[in-house]
This record gives C-alpha cells, sequence and structure tokens, in this order.
C-alpha cells in the first residue's frame, strides 16, 4: 500500500494536538508523536489538555515534556473545563479554541473521533471540525469500557521500540491512572497489533486515526 507521508526527516512540520483529558493524546496519537520525532521530522507542536485539574495538571505537562523531547518546539496548555460536562461549557471551549486559532497554524490538527462514547470527547471533535475549517485533521481513537471503536482508514506504523516507549512513558506518568483495569501493557499493546495487522505494518504495530477529509495533489 502506498503511503502518504506528513514529512521527511528534515522537513517541517507543525501539529496541534487537543485532547479533551490529560492522557488522551498520548493514548491516541502518543506513537505518532514519537515516532515522527524519531524520524527526524522538525516538529513543532501546540499540545492542549482542555480538563486538567491539581495533580492531573502536573501530570499532563510533565508526560507532555517527555512526549515531546527532541522536537523543534512545543507549547503546552492546560485548561480547566469541568471534566464530564464539556457539551454543558460548549460555548466557552469554542471561544478558547478560537482564540488559539488566532495564535497557531497548524499543517496537521489531531482530535477526538467524531464517534467517540464519551460526552467531553465527542464534543472536542465537533468543536475542532467548527473552528478548524481549514486543516488536515486525523480523528485518533481511545480504548475504553463502552466498547465504542469503529473502523478506522489511516494508519501509522510503529517500530515496536517506539510502542514500548509509548507505554513506558504512559505508565511513568500517570499514576492517578494506573487503578483502572483498561489502563495497562495489554491494551495499549493489543490495540497497537490489531491496527498494525490491519496496515500490514513491518514491525506489526501502528496507530489508526479516521481520516474524512484530505486534498491529494
Amino acid at each position: 500500500m502506498r503511503g502518504l507521508g506528513l514529512a521527511r526527516r528534515g522537513e517541517k512540520l507543525s501539529i496541534l494536538c487537543l485532547g479533551a483529558h490529560s492522557d488522551d493524546i498520548e493514548i491516541g496519537a502518543g506513537g505518532t508523536i514519537l515516532g515522527l520525532i524519531a524520524s527526524g521530522v522538525k516538529l513543532d507542536v501546540d499540545w492542549c489538555v482542555l480538563s486538567a485539574g491539581a495533580q492531573r495538571s502536573a501530570e499532563a505537562r510533565a508526560s507532555a515534556e517527555a512526549f515531546l523531547q527532541g522536537s523543534h518546539s512545543s507549547t503546552v496548555h492546560v485548561a480547566d473545563f469541568e471534566d464530564s460536562y464539556f457539551p454543558a461549557h460548549s460555548r466557552s471551549i469554542k471561544q478558547w479554541l478560537m482564540d488559539l486559532r488566532s495564535r497557531v497554524h497548524p499543517d496537521v490538527v489531531l482530535t477526538h473521533a467524531r464517534f467517540d462514547a464519551h460526552q467531553d470527547h465527542r464534543e472536542v471533535n465537533q468543536l475542532t471540525w467548527n473552528v478548524f475549517r481549514d486543516h488536515l485533521v486525523l480523528e485518533y481513537e481511545i480504548p475504553k469500557w463502552d466498547g465504542d471503536l469503529c473502523q478506522p482508514n489511516a494508519y501509522v506504523p510503529l517500530t515496536a521500540d517506539v510502542l514500548e516507549r509509548k507505554i513506558e512513558l504512559l505508565h511513568e506518568h500517570f499514576g492517578t491512572q494506573r487503578s483502572k483495569d483498561w489502563f495497562d501493557r495489554e491494551t495499549f499493546a493489543g490495540l497497537a497489533r490489531l491496527r498494525g495487522m490491519e496496515c500490514r505494518a513491518p514491525e506489526h504495530f501502528a496507530e489508526a486515526f479516521t481520516l474524512r477529509k484530505v486534498k491529494i495533489f
């Protein structure tokens, strides 16, 4: 299968990462970020966590710093919108995103999937498409109890080393989540293996995304 690369070694690429909660970006697209940096792409990243209070805010910042180590430049934005009530705060979140749009001009936006069962995730997706109308948007997936994983149509192969680094950083930085029955190596590696099989990834692992619009020339 012919790939559509985002950038090659030595080229610059700007990415806006949007996550409702402090571990969402890492779970959904952490391997992609680590892989781009490892491949030599000059990555400029704006990393935005919309809900992270107290301890989770510290986790979000420390994790983002670790995942973005080696990037060309990075800025971490942490907001404090009320967890689990994003639909009720849609107007305020939209304004926050519009203010962000006036300051950043990404090549790619990473955001939550359209049919994610979590109400905060869905709201972020809807507002992403509403605010960032002239961008390449990749929707990442988050495994969860709801069983809402859908059929993706875009894949980023991961090396085994990158996957292991992703899992290591997740466990290192999110102590508040370790007690949850889904937050373990088997969940993250199992989903990556499944997605790697679907795209015949060279080292058997991948992250998957939904790509609704792309311009090819």
